[in-house]
């Protein structure tokens, strides 16, 4: 099976992370989208993160109506920060059956050179990439291993989103509902 990877923070998951999964999961060869869960991002500051047992907890609430999303926590038994080609090695010598793509919006493209063994990646797994708001030119538009995926250019943040609930707006429609209902009754964010 012919599998993408979602890495991201999901703090917390919006409607924008499953538009772009489902038009991997529709509009390419890739049969699963898998959100790869991170615990904390080498290139983020963590002072509003919430745990990462939580946003887990978020994200399957968010797919668990989709047989073709899966949720990964396996950056969560590795150590801290987790950097891609580390992860991508674990999941691939977890499940040798499967082929896997990296999953990137086109705004990560400008930082990629900077990633830990971003060659390797490139050879290991290619780059399925996605359009993202005031993208940076790159030098990866005509590298073999990366696959530009025409999908709605979305404009959603979940730092917009944390926002909102901390000056307590509705974030309906931003989030799934039973995201929404968690965030509430748990007073994320807050």
């Amino acid at each position: 099976m012919k599998i993408g990877l979602f890495f991201g923070s999901f703090n917390p998951i919006h409607v924008g992370h499953l538009i772009i999964a489902n038009t991997m999961a529709t509009s390419t060869d890739l049969e699963q989208v898998w959100f790869v869960v991170s615990p904390q991002n080498p290139f983020k500051k963590n002072n509003s993160l919430l745990h990462e047992f939580d946003r887990f907890d978020l994200v399957q609430r968010a797919i668990s109506d989709n047989t073709v999303f899966r949720a990964s926590d396996v950056e969560f038994h590795m150590p801290k920060p987790s950097f891609t080609i580390d992860t991508l090695i674990r999941i691939q010598e977890k499940f040798p059956q499967h082929e896997f793509r990296l999953i990137m919006g086109e705004d990560n493209l400008a930082q990629f050179p900077n990633w830990k063994n971003h060659d390797r990646i490139l050879e290991y797994t290619g780059l399925y990439v996605y359009p993202r708001p005031n993208s940076k030119s790159h030098s990866f538009a005509n590298h073999p291993a990366v696959k530009f995926v025409e999908a709605p250019l979305l404009d959603i943040s979940a730092t917009y989103i944390r926002s909102c609930l901390q000056k307590g707006k509705s974030i309906r429609y931003l989030v799934p509902e039973p995201v929404e209902q968690l965030i509430k009754i748990k007073k994320f964010y807050l």
